[in-house]
């Protein structure tokens, strides 16, 4: 036969009696035969839980500091913004690892894939724009919960677009900005700022700008460098060890500006590449 299970399809009578469907995904084994494959991996999809949750307590806080907002507390409305902006950047870390993880453990699964993307959504696309809607975009009315749903959207077009190209996609670059790194300038923005006590309201225009400009770069067929031929796992001189030492050193020095100040490098990274390259194709022709 062609298909061969790697377990049995039917569930003892005692898991039956559970009101929980149990997973089955198939795939093809060394041979190129189709198997069925029952349960989940638990080590990468643990990492991934976690960039959920990081997720969903960015946007509690963020309710919390507007909770505080209308109560005309502003030092706790500020602290508030700060754990949200805080909580994205966790999960940025835990959404790194935990394809890493899968990778390095050969636990790759079309489950995780799209458990990975669901939590990159919540993390990277729902809770950068709610953050960014309260500390400065809410005061300008329709078109500050319009700019939070242009970030939104732009956030959803961008990981259904990676997903759809996971097999055809030079691995060298993502085509347009990826929601992380996007997530990164919004959540850089509002921290960096309200660690000072600076509300969003004075510079809600500036806010709206830049995430309106993260949220189009997201869609964009700009590309921006992975690093994904960084080779983590081989030898390198061990100078490479003390220049980490000293990013980790610059980088703890002054976490707010010094991550906003990284993103944003980031993101204006592609726009100028591409723009260096018509004129490069320019003066060729």
């Amino acid at each position: 036969m062609s298909e061969r299970p790697e377990e049995p399809n039917q569930a003892p009578d005692a898991e039956s009696l559970l009101p929980i469907d149990e997973h089955i995904e198939e795939g093809h084994d060394a041979e190129g035969r189709k198997v069925r494959h029952r349960g989940i991996y638990l080590l990468p999809n643990l990492f991934t839980t976690a960039n959920l949750f990081a997720g969903f307590y960015s946007i509690i806080n963020s309710m919390s500091a507007q909770a505080a907002l209308s109560a005309g507390d502003s030092v706790n409305a500020s602290k508030y913004f700060a754990f949200a902006a805080i909580a994205i950047f966790v999960a940025m870390v835990l959404d790194g690892l935990d394809g890493r993880v899968a990778r390095m453990t050969n636990t790759q699964s079309a489950f995780g894939a799209e458990y990975d993307s669901l939590s990159d959504m919540v993390a990277f696309g729902v809770a950068p724009a709610l953050l960014a809607f309260g500390w400065a975009l809410g005061d300008m009315g329709k078109v500050g919960w319009m700019v939070a749903f242009i970030y939104v959207a732009g956030a959803a077009l961008r990981l259904a677009r990676f997903n759809t190209q996971v097999g055809t996609a030079d691995k060298r670059y993502f085509i347009g900005l990826a929601s992380p790194a996007a997530a990164g300038v919004v959540a850089g923005i509002v921290w960096a700022f309200s660690d000072y006590g600076i509300q969003g309201s004075k510079m809600s225009f500036l806010v709206a700008l830049m995430v309106a400009a993260a949220g189009m770069l997201m869609v964009s067929n700009i590309k921006y460098n992975s690093f994904k031929e960084l080779d983590l796992k081989g030898r390198v001189p061990f100078v490479a060890i003390l220049a980490v030492v000293l990013v980790f050193a610059v980088v703890f020095s002054d976490p707010p500006r010094i991550l906003l100040l990284v993103f944003l490098a980031y993101a204006a990274s592609g726009p100028v590449q591409y723009l260096l390259h018509l004129r490069r194709h320019k003066s060729v022709e």
